[in-house]
């Protein structure tokens, strides 16, 4: 024999002896993730033993090696944890079951590989132990698919992205290399019934991840690399002039980015997710008792219009304080004012001297109403030392616009943010951004993201599109959508332009949304003119919590309609969407109510006409128990939203 030949038989044969190979279950069993560590890294996934990903490679390269590749394994751990926390912030549970299996492979080379199984889901990271700062070139996160899939994606043609186009919807084995790449998360629905939703969380000195088409059924990631060299682009934005050739340049002693897979035959567990709280670091902030979630009144989505008043309506003085007004009167605890408050886009400390900004902030407070402010990113990132002076002004919060990318340094930007304005005690909204990724944990003064095709897009924010959101984007985390039209049209007799703006789908699926999508800023979009003129709309719509207890699905068909219970202390919320051009009715069952006990029901319905007009609408009060089943009637692109207390009998 060829001695070349027998010293590579023998370099084969003893790589093959040091590979290792592991079965981690989750804790009752039903999901099967194989690790397979030899000379590369691989995991399957099987679910009640049915194949869902298939020889997964994972790797991470380095500027001068590759993690993942003829790398020596010194060890594994092992362990079971079972926990219990309660989130700041509480946009599903007011507390979280986290309970998971867990290995992790650690390597002689200076780095660990962890992987945790969770009933309904699995993450996996990276964790280097290196001496020195690393730059990595690249991540390979491989998703191949056992059986072909219709791929829910929100495609972009640039990591220059706002998250904001609508889903399209394909199948797996037509999301090629030649295919618009996809923000995250992303959802798959498999031929076999299996629903799989791909995120990652715990996102820190790193860029976020995008899936590209690799070939038939594989999916593989992307990352935006280091801007070096920038320029203005107008008062809000800049122009990346030159990249670097490596994607992160960060500490050579970290943990990376967890990637998550949640999985599941039931499409509602989606919705009652919480898998980036889990994977999520703990809050940083200690004393957390300032942090007050709450609905907001908001004027540039209709223009700051109100009509039938004694003043001239705009952006005035006169106008914030009867937004002010209507806030204090329905307990509505912010109202925000967004461009046009300041005297210019770049000065963040000189206001309009058209509106008396110190009147407004005392007229607020003594009303028990308080101020956001809306800012460019690059004016927050030149006056850094904004956020000590709005504390000081007695400002609430604010929202930060038009970042539109999501590489390493804009993460940074992100966390420097968010731990500059909690250390003055202000609340963050990141509009223009990328999809939330758990620094909303370790910062919950981040209130809400946007990164989503909201109501502010006008004509484009369809209950087609919409109805994928809380299968999506909002099941990763807070959602700024901007609900609450009050002018409400099917979508063939659909005509919007400020101060008249409208929405497309019907009353009712507008004060459904409160309860349906989550964000701890909730804004309220329209006129407070439009919304005296609908009083019990309105005071439906603010007595929807931003945080919850409890969330029960009570219907769940993506792409078709969602129906969900929250509760909040004694009280109960039910809000229902209908995404499809089609009546559906169907028989809820209220089983999810203490037993022996009567409660009122107030809901709202889809009136007889609402199919052709949108804003018809009939107000219930019914008598219910445990054992009731109510039969609802959702209009096509049409909603049902309720709130059911308990009676008193004496």
């Amino acid at each position: 024999m060829n001695k070349n030949i027998f010293i590579l038989i023998l370099i084969f044969f003893a790589g093959f002896a040091h590979a290792k190979s592991i079965d981690l279950l989750s804790p009752k069993g039903d999901l099967k993730i194989e690790i397979e560590v030899g000379e590369q890294i691989f995991y399957s996934i099987f679910l009640q033993d049915q194949p869902v990903l298939l020889k997964n490679r994972l790797q991470l390269e380095l500027e001068d090696e590759v993690l993942g590749f003829n790398s020596t394994l010194k060890g594994t751990e092992k362990d079971q944890v079972s926990e219990v926390f309660k989130p700041v912030i509480p946009l599903k549970f007011s507390s979280i079951q986290n309970h998971y299996n867990m290995v992790r492979f650690n390597f002689m080379e200076g780095f660990s590989v962890e992987f945790r199984a969770y009933d309904g889901g699995f993450a996996y990271r990276f964790i280097t132990s290196k001496r020195d700062r690393i730059k990595v070139l690249s991540e390979d996160v491989q998703i191949n698919l056992a059986s072909t899939a219709i791929a829910h994606l929100q495609q972009t043609e640039s990591f220059k992205t706002s998250y904001e186009f609508a889903y399209t919807h394909m199948s797996s084995n037509e999301f090629s290399e030649e295919t618009t790449m996809s923000t995250l998360p992303v959802l798959l629905e498999t031929d076999n019934d299996i629903t799989i939703l791909i995120s990652e969380s715990d996102l820190r000195d790193y860029p976020a991840m995008f899936l590209k088409g690799n070939a038939k059924d594989k999916f593989q990631s992307v990352f935006p690399k280091e801007p070096l060299e920038v320029e203005p682009d107008g008062d809000r934005s800049q122009k990346i002039l030159r990249e670097a050739d490596y994607i992160a340049l960060t500490d050579g002693s970290r943990i990376f980015p967890w990637r998550y897979f949640l999985i599941s035959l039931e499409e509602e567990d989606i919705l009652t997710n919480t898998m980036t709280a889990k994977l999520a670091g703990k809050s940083l902030i200690e004393d957390t008792s300032w942090l007050k979630p709450g609905q907001a009144s908001w004027e540039w989505w209709n223009g700051a219009s109100p009509y039938e008043v004694d003043f001239v309506a705009g952006y005035n003085e006169e106008t914030y304080r009867y937004f002010i007004d209507f806030a204090s009167e329905f307990g509505i605890p912010y109202i925000i004012m967004d461009e046009g408050w300041a005297k210019t886009t770049t000065d963040p400390f000189t206001p309009n001297p058209d509106i008396d900004l110190f009147a407004l902030i005392e007229y607020g407070k003594e009303r028990n109403v308080d101020i956001v402010l809306w800012l460019t990113w690059l004016t927050v990132e030149n006056n850094m030392q904004l956020f000590e002076k709005f504390h000081d002004w007695g400002i609430a919060g604010v929202k930060i616009d038009f970042m539109d990318r999501s590489d390493q340094w804009m993460v940074n930007f992100y966390e420097r943010v968010a731990k500059e304005a909690a250390e003055n005690e202000i609340f963050v909204d990141f509009h223009g951004a990328f999809k939330p990724a758990g620094l909303e944990y370790l910062y919950p003064n981040i209130f809400s993201y946007e990164g989503v095709l909201g109501m502010e897009q006008m004509g484009r924010a369809t209950p087609e599109n919409s109805i994928y959101l809380p299968f999506i984007r909002n099941a990763v985390g807070g959602m700024d959508y901007t609900p609450g039209a009050m002018l409400s049209m099917q979508p063939e007799f659909y005509y919007s332009r400020r101060p008249n703006s409208a929405s497309i789908g019907t009353r009712t699926y507008q004060m459904a949304l409160f309860v349906i999508f989550e964000s701890a800023l909730q804004m309220l979009a329209d006129n407070p003119t439009n919304y005296y003129k609908n009083r019990d709309c309105t005071e439906f719509i603010t007595s929807v919590p931003t945080t919850w207890d409890e969330t029960v699905v009570l219907d769940a068909k993506i792409g078709k309609n969602v129906i969900v219970a929250k509760r909040k202390g004694n009280s109960w919320f039910i809000g229902g969407m209908n995404g499809t051009n089609e009546d559906i009715q169907l028989d809820l069952e209220l089983d999810f109510l203490p037993k022996n006990k009567s409660f009122e029901m107030v809901s709202f319905e889809d009136g007889i006409n609402a199919g052709r007009q949108a804003m018809d609408y009939r107000k219930i009060q019914t008598e219910i128990d445990s054992n009731t089943k109510y039969k609802i009637r959702m209009v096509r692109n049409g909603g049902w939203a309720a709130v059911i207390n308990e009676l008193d009998k004496k």
